[in-house]
């Protein structure tokens, strides 16, 4: 079976498009597998934050989960929040590309 050339060029360009997402991933399946054994697995919420990064990734990109994924860490520490916690499974009202704060919950969880 042959495959014109703008098939292969649109599953290129789909395959750039994804390699972001690929790199954040492949980020934290390394940080699983080598650094948090050492550290140790004491997560404050549920799903744990790199569970959390992973699955922020896959469903939005590194972009805007990358952004979610700062704001969840930045929320769990000592005096921070803890509890069930999901990754949302729309985009925050208002948030856009060039304001990738609001992607983030700084405060508080998401509990279902």
């Amino acid at each position: 079976m042959k495959h014109s050339d703008s098939e292969i060029g649109s599953t290129i360009a789909a395959s750039l498009l994804l390699l972001p997402r690929s790199v954040g991933r492949g980020l934290i399946w390394l940080y699983r597998h080598t650094l948090s054994p050492l550290v140790g697995y004491n997560c404050r919420h549920l799903p744990t934050c790199s569970v959390y990064g992973d699955e922020a990734i896959e469903r939005f990109g590194l972009w805007a989960g990358g952004w979610m994924t700062l704001a969840r860490l930045l929320r769990c520490h000592p005096f921070g929040t803890s509890g069930i916690d999901n990754v949302p499974l729309t985009a925050p009202q208002g948030a856009r590309w060039y304001l990738p704060w609001r992607y983030g919950r700084w405060r508080g969880v998401n509990a279902p």
